[in-house]
C-alpha cells in the first residue's frame, strides 16, 4: 500500500517545499539580486509542485493494484480519453496539464536571463522540462500503486505549457532585464 496521499498531503508538501525555496531565494539574493534569486527558487519550487501534484495519489492511499490490473504501457491515444473536468477549476484535464507547466517555463527564462549563456541554457532547460514530464509519466507507469495513469497526451500538453511559459518568460526578461539587477 502506498502510505500517503490526498489533497492535504499535497498541500503540506507544497507548503514545505515553498518554505525551503523561500530560504533558497533569501540565500541567493545577496549574490544574484532579488529577481534572479526569486526566479531560481521559484523554478525549483515549480518542479517540486509538479512532482507533488503528479506523483502523490489524489484520493488518499489507493491500496494495492494487482499485477493483472496494472497497465503495461503508456496510453498512446493522443488527445483522449481525458476527463472533461478537474477538481481545481472548470476546464479539461488537458488544460490543467498545460497550465501547470507555464510558470516553470517562464521562471526558467528569468532564472537564466542574467547570463550570456542563456541562449543555450533556456533551450536545454526546455528540453529538461519535457524530460521531467516524460520522467513523471514513466514513474506513473512504473508505480501503479500511486493510482495514476501514464499518457503521452500529458507529455504533449506539458511541453506545450512549458513552451508558452518560455515565450512569456522571454517577454518578461525583456521588460525586467534581470542581467542589469543586483
Amino acid at each position: 500500500m502506498f502510505p500517503v496521499g490526498g489533497v492535504g498531503v499535497m498541500l503540506f508538501l507544497v507548503a514545505v517545499s515553498g518554505l525551503v525555496c523561500g530560504l533558497l531565494a533569501w540565500g541567493l539574493r545577496p549574490r544574484l539580486g532579488w529577481l534572479s534569486a526569486a526566479s531560481i527558487a521559484g523554478f525549483v519550487w515549480c518542479l517540486a509542485i509538479l512532482a507533488t501534484i503528479t506523483l502523490i495519489p489524489a484520493n488518499g492511499a489507493p491500496g494495492v493494484v494487482s499485477a493483472e490490473d496494472r497497465l503495461s504501457t503508456c496510453s498512446w491515444d493522443i488527445g483522449g480519453p481525458a476527463p472533461e473536468g478537474f477538481w481545481i477549476f472548470a476546464g479539461g484535464q488537458r488544460m490543467l496539464n498545460t497550465l501547470v507547466f507555464v510558470p516553470a517555463g517562464a521562471l526558467l527564462v528569468l532564472a537564466c536571463a542574467r547570463w550570456r549563456a542563456a541562449w543555450v541554457l533556456v533551450p536545454l532547460g526546455f528540453v529538461g522540462l519535457v524530460g521531467f514530464s516524460v520522467a513523471i509519466e514513466a514513474t506513473q507507469l512504473a508505480l501503479a500503486r500511486i493510482d495514476r495513469a501514464c499518457d503521452v497526451t500529458d507529455v504533449i500538453d506539458n511541453a506545450t505549457g512549458a513552451a508558452i511559459g518560455v515565450g512569456i518568460g522571454v517577454v518578461l526578461a525583456v521588460v525586467l532585464r534581470p542581467w542589469q539587477r543586483r
